[in-house]
C-alpha cells in the first residue's frame, strides 16, 4: 500500500512512466531486502571497544622500527647502486681508452714488422758479413755434424717407510722441490 502511495506521489510530480516503473522496482527491491538484526548490547560494546583499540593503535603507532630499518636498508642499497654505476662508467671509459691504444699499437706493430721485413734481406746480410766483417761461406770440410741423443736417467729412491712428522716433512720437501 505504501509503495502504491509513493508511486502515485511520483506520478503526481510529473515524472515519465518508464521512470516511475524503475522507481517502483527499486522500492520493491528495497522493501524485500532483509533488515539488519538488532545486536545485543554485549556485541555492540565489543565492537565499540575494538573500534576504540584500532583508533588508539593508529594514533599511538607513530613510525615503526621496521619502517625505519627498511628505509635505511633501501637508502644503503641505492648508495651502492650509484657507486656501482660510477665504477661501471669509469671501467667502460677505461676499456674504450685501452681499445683505442690496442688499435694504435697493432697498427704500429704492423708498420714495424713491414719495415723489418724490408730491411733484412739475406743478400744484404751476406754482403755485410763478407765485405765488412771479412767472413766467407764454409767449405765442405769445415762442416761437422754432431749427433746428440739424450741419455736415459733414473732416480733411485729408498724404500724406507718414514712415519710421523719426519715423513710428512720429507713429503712437503719433495713437493716444493718438484714445483721449483
Amino acid at each position: 500500500m505504501e509503495s502504491q502511495a509513493r508511486t502515485l506521489s511520483y506520478y503526481n510530480h510529473g515524472t515519465a512512466a518508464p521512470t516511475i516503473q524503475a522507481m517502483v522496482e527499486a522500492e520493491t527491491r528495497r522493501a524485500e531486502m532483509p533488515m539488519p538484526k538488532p545486536q545485543p548490547p554485549a556485541v555492540k560494546k565489543r565492537e565499540k571497544r575494538r573500534d576504540f583499540v584500532k583508533a588508539a593503535k593508529k594514533q599511538a603507532s607513530g613510525i615503526s622500527i621496521f619502517a625505519i630499518l627498511g628505509t635505511l636498508f633501501v637508502a644503503v642499497l641505492m648508495v651502492f647502486v650509484v657507486l656501482a654505476q660510477i665504477n661501471y662508467n669509469e671501467t667502460a671509459a677505461e676499456s674504450v681508452r685501452l681499445n683505442i691504444l690496442i688499435n694504435d699499437l697493432t697498427e704500429r706493430y704492423k708498420a714495424l714488422e713491414l719495415s723489418f721485413e724490408s730491411a733484412v734481406e739475406i743478400k744484404e746480410v751476406e754482403r755485410f758479413a763478407r765485405d765488412e766483417l771479412g767472413m766467407s761461406r764454409p767449405d765442405a770440410g769445415q762442416i761437422i755434424i754432431i749427433s746428440s741423443t739424450p741419455r736415459d736417467s733414473a732416480i733411485i729412491i729408498d724404500n724406507k717407510e718414514e712415519r710421523g712428522i719426519q715423513g710428512f716433512g720429507n713429503f712437503l720437501k719433495s713437493l716444493t722441490e718438484y714445483f721449483k
